[in-house]
């Protein structure tokens, strides 16, 4: 009975980005800039994709996925953080703060199980090209999607209910403009040695798809070695450039922010967290479309569809 009254009556303190009212309000132009820049860029790749037949195969109907987790990810704290700006508040609920947390870890999840079933794609498409419509089918693909989605939310399901689980006797100010697992589990008084080894078994979980990756275009630099021509060694890597670009922005900092002990995270560590869930969603819209002369051709079919109509 005690653990259901602190339930609904927690509130938890989101201190913000940096902790200070200059800085936030940097910030919050920042993310009021980049945010709608996110959702516009993403839904355009969508619906250029939808639109073009050219577009129906394989590493778009990737890419789609990949923007529509994109949205979402960046939707579950830059809406909240902004509102919690113009009212002048830094509260937060409990239930509030679990949300934020489960949709996080699940969707950050998911978006790296796509970027790894990006990764097979292009090796697929590299390295066994006269099998590949049969390796990749449409089933096959769906298969991959809805995998992601199914690991992605099974691994945050326990850190969700762990942390549900856990006392906040304190402090409770999270370090971090929304709420993150490490955060949370530095402010419990619980014991919290299951929870962290909890953790990094999931982060173990988050660096299977990098390994998948990583094996993946050892097989295409291995494959592209062996091209004779100069120009097919080009369109090869040309196909896969984006895709690195991205890879290397997303883990990069995810790696940087959870591969290291929990004593050593603070407030300063949330500058790193706008990388990866704001600024590389925001990106990859860019990387891809700017590279891409299929799909900066379907943009131009689309635009020029809206403004005929």
């Amino acid at each position: 009975m005690k653990e259901d009254n602190q339930s609904s009556t927690l509130e938890f303190i989101l201190l913000g980005v940096t902790g200070q009212q200059v800085q936030e309000d940097f910030f919050f132009i920042f993310f009021l800039f980049i945010y709608p820049i996110t959702l516009t860029g993403n839904l355009l790749i969508i619906l250029a994709i939808c639109s073009d037949i050219r577009l129906h195969n394989p590493m778009y109907f990737f890419l789609a996925n990949l923007s529509s987790v994109d949205i979402l990810f960046s939707s579950v704290t830059i809406p909240k953080m902004l509102a919690n700006h113009v009212l002048h508040s830094k509260s937060i609920s409990f239930g509030g703060c679990l949300t934020q947390m489960y949709f996080m870890i699940a969707l950050g999840n998911t978006d790296s199980y796509i970027l790894a079933a990006m990764a097979y794609d292009r090796a697929m498409a590299i390295s066994r090209p006269l099998h590949y419509t049969r390796i990749m089918s449409p089933q096959t693909c769906v298969l991959l999607v809805v995998g992601s989605w199914v690991v992605g939310n099974a691994n945050a399901l326990p850190h969700t209910l762990l942390t549900a689980s856990l006392s906040f006797c304190g402090n409770k100010e999270v370090a971090n403009f929304y709420c993150d697992i490490t955060p949370l589990l530095k402010l419990s008084c619980s014991d919290i040695h299951f929870n962290v080894k909890m953790m990094y078994l999931g982060v173990g979980i988050f660096s299977v798809p990098l390994l998948c990756i990583i094996i993946s275009y050892v097989r295409v630099f291995s494959t592209v070695l062996w091209v004779p021509s100069t120009k097919g060694m080009l369109k090869a890597f040309s196909t896969c450039g984006s895709h690195l670009t991205v890879v290397s922005l997303y883990y990069g900092t995810v790696m940087g922010m959870y591969f290291r002990p929990l004593t050593s995270y603070s407030l300063k560590d949330a500058i790193m967290t706008v990388m990866y869930m704001a600024v590389t969603p925001m990106l990859n819209p860019f990387i891809y479309s700017l590279r891409n002369r299929d799909m900066k051709a379907a943009l131009r079919i689309l635009f020029s569809k809206r403004i005929s109509s």
